[in-house]
């Protein structure tokens, strides 16, 4: 199986995207904004002027930005690889990078943020609201890291994604490919008639799943291409099997699970 992944350069991201520019003083706190970012970001709402920038986030995204800035003011590299993450007021996908500013003298004046806005093309167009009235944008590509470029991977070529920290590691055919987004963000933005967290630390795309196996007495699976054996919880077994049309008891040691059957009864049971 390709993995359909489109690489961009940098010069791809200018000609295709809109940048947005955030001006941080010494404190890390927003002193101005350009009109894209003003148009993206919830101004109104949130009031970020004079604020610590990382108000300005969701918490559980934070620990990116603040890391991202202390990358910034520590480690001068001269090409730093880019971070992505969710915000999710509004619901957007933002592809961030920070510099450090300094003035005549080299003494630090404040940080940069740019950002470009990519939830166009790695979300679907359409999707429906969510009982609080938002719109959420189902990702039909993932953005990972790879050099200094960013690969977003097609979903269903996906074959289980694992968290590491506060970012996740996605598995395909192609390779293992580090991703900046919480598992938790990506778990709510994939489509769940196809993949299923199985285990705190583990999603898996039930299309490509090839084999359930009971291992001292605990329940594994394996997916097509891949070696790896991937733990259930006792918590997600239950839905796992009914997902894949297995009756709880019918697991036995080393029994299998042909992935094409799985594919298709995983898709007709929803989520």
């Amino acid at each position: 199986m390709d993995v359909k992944a489109q690489a961009l350069s940098p010069l791809d991201l200018l000609e295709r995207f809109d940048v947005g520019i955030v001006h941080l003083d010494e404190q890390r706190h927003v002193t101005g904004m350009n009109t894209f970012a003003r148009r993206v970001l919830p101004v109104a709402e949130m009031q970020p002027f004079n604020r610590m920038v990382l108000s300005f986030h969701p918490e559980r995204s934070q620990p990116k930005v603040e890391a991202l800035l202390d990358q910034a003011a520590t480690c001068p590299v001269a090409s730093p690889p880019p971070m992505t993450m969710i915000i999710n007021i509004p619901e957007r996908v933002l592809l961030i990078k920070v510099s450090r500013m300094s003035g005549a003298q080299r003494q630090p004046t404040g940080y940069v943020l740019v950002f470009y806005d990519i939830t166009d093309v790695v979300a679907a167009n359409e999707q429906p609201p969510t009982p609080a009235g938002l719109v959420r944008r189902q990702l039909q590509k993932i953005p990972t890291v790879s050099g200094q470029k960013i690969v977003f991977i097609d979903a269903d070529d996906v074959l289980r994604l694992n968290s590491d920290g506060h970012y996740t590691r996605v598995v395909s055919a192609g390779g293992n490919q580090f991703c900046n987004l919480a598992i938790s963000d990506l778990e709510s933005r994939l489509d769940a008639d196809h993949f299923l967290r199985v285990h705190r630390s583990h999603i898996v795309n039930l299309r490509h799943v090839a084999e359930l196996l009971r291992v001292d007495g605990k329940l594994v699976l394996t997916l097509r291409g891949d070696a790896t054996e991937v733990p259930v919880s006792r918590t997600s077994s239950a839905a796992l099997m009914a997902r894949l049309g297995i009756a709880p008891g019918a697991v036995a040691t080393r029994a299998s699970v042909r992935g094409d059957q799985s594919g298709d009864q995983g898709g007709d049971q929803g989520g």
